[in-house]
């Protein structure tokens, strides 16, 4: 499905394009996608040169689940000192978060295909092997202890969401809870190999230049900006693209 799309851009860029096969869930459980992802990363930067690549000019890319691969790789590797920087990461309308379902764009774009909100989690709890009977407590937050609700509001919450992307049908949602038997089967769903946006100041502070793409009528919208904000607030240079018209899937 992505080769044309990797030969268009290593064309159109001038670049050496690396298209990393990883193994796939269900048969292959997580995160055996973000570890496939990871050593690819770290065999590349080492072996770049092999392949006529400057090493201090690697950028690592994905889309939708492959922008969180691409989110969580590069935080994995911030503390590397065996290795090149990463030059830059690219993230197309990525997952980064699983606190909170009912942020403005997953309220507005709930119904707009390919991906529906029910489908992110249907999806995600696949992923992570998950009973498909707590999908309706996760919608309402249940799975949020008052301790991660309390850590997490920093980071995930509408309040940091631009008004512009609020006035298209939104209120603020109902807070429900927390169910302790939910709380602990959700445990690695705040895993920021999961749920990058979660990551530590620490390491969002260190992660190199970025590009983020969103569309307005995608659920995955409102992470992105939560992702572009936290960046810009540790004085990460981001580049940021809105498609206005645009939809998840659209490249």
């Amino acid at each position: 499905a992505y080769e044309r799309t990797c030969r268009y851009l290593c064309r159109k860029s001038n670049s050496v394009v690396v298209s990393v096969g990883y193994r796939l869930a269900p048969e292959h459980p997580y995160p055996a996608q973000f570890e496939d992802c990871l050593t690819a990363a770290i065999h590349f930067l080492r072996t770049a040169q092999d392949h006529g690549v400057d090493p201090s000019r690697i950028v690592i890319c994905g889309d939708s689940s492959g922008g969180t691969l691409t989110a969580s790789v590069a935080q994995a590797l911030v503390n590397r000192r065996d290795l090149p920087k990463l030059r830059a990461q690219i993230l197309i309308y990525p997952f980064l978060q699983c606190v909170d379902l009912n942020l403005p764009s997953y309220q507005q774009n709930k119904k707009v295909p390919i991906l529906l909100k029910e489908r992110v989690l249907v999806l995600g709890f696949k992923y992570l092997n998950f009973d498909l009977g707590a999908i309706g407590e996760v919608f309402k937050g249940c799975h949020v202890s008052e301790d991660r609700r309390l850590k997490y509001q920093k980071w995930v919450n509408p309040d940091y969401i631009p008004h512009e992307f609020k006035t298209r049908g939104y209120k603020p949602s109902p807070t429900y809870l927390p169910l302790k038997e939910i709380c602990e089967v959700a445990e690695s769903m705040f895993d920021p190999v999961f749920s990058p946006l979660l990551a530590e100041d620490s390491v969002i502070a260190q992660l190199p230049e970025t590009f983020i793409l969103t569309c307005e009528f995608d659920v995955l919208r409102d992470d992105g900006l939560l992702y572009k904000k936290r960046l810009e607030d540790h004085g990460i240079k981001v580049t940021w693209c809105h498609l206005q018209e645009g939809f998840h899937g659209t490249v």
